[in-house]
């Protein structure tokens, strides 16, 4: 368990944990709770299942999004929350986003959103995935 939780004092860490979990929360609280437009837990499973995934995975996606995004902010299993959300972006992109190309549909003349921001949040995850949640984590404070 100490492996899992161990992490440097590192100032780049804490600003890559906080920021990813500041940018996933959102997309979590959309699937979880319906907030910001989204469909809530019961209408995001239901998409999911309807894409093709089974629910098990829809409601991984939904926790790890969530519960794994409030981790990342607070530092409390910093490197599990970040491999949940490298997982679900890995999953986006080769499920959903690579046949977009690159680029977010920033003009509206694509079909659909580009895996750009999936790769950045991808870049974050395995930074504190390697390295930890950094400064001022819950993790480095059961540690020390």
């Amino acid at each position: 368990m100490g492996s899992l939780l161990h992490t440097d004092d590192d100032f780049g860490l804490f600003i890559a944990r906080i920021f990813l979990g500041i940018v996933i929360l959102p997309h979590g609280l959309q699937k979880l709770l319906g907030m910001f437009g989204g469909a809530g837990f019961s209408g995001t499973v239901d998409f999911f299942v309807g894409s093709g995934l089974p629910s098990a995975v829809a409601i991984l996606i939904i926790i790890g999004e969530s519960f794994g995004a409030l981790g990342l902010i607070l530092g409390f299993l910093s490197r599990l929350a970040a491999l949940g959300i490298a997982v679900i972006m890995l999953g986006a992109i080769f499920m959903v986003h690579l046949q977009n190309g690159f680029f977010m549909n920033w003009f509206g003349n694509q079909t659909g959103e580009g895996f750009e921001y999936h790769l950045l949040a991808l870049g974050l995850s395995l930074v504190v995935l390697i390295k930890g949640g950094g400064k001022w984590s819950v993790d480095r404070s059961i540690v020390n």
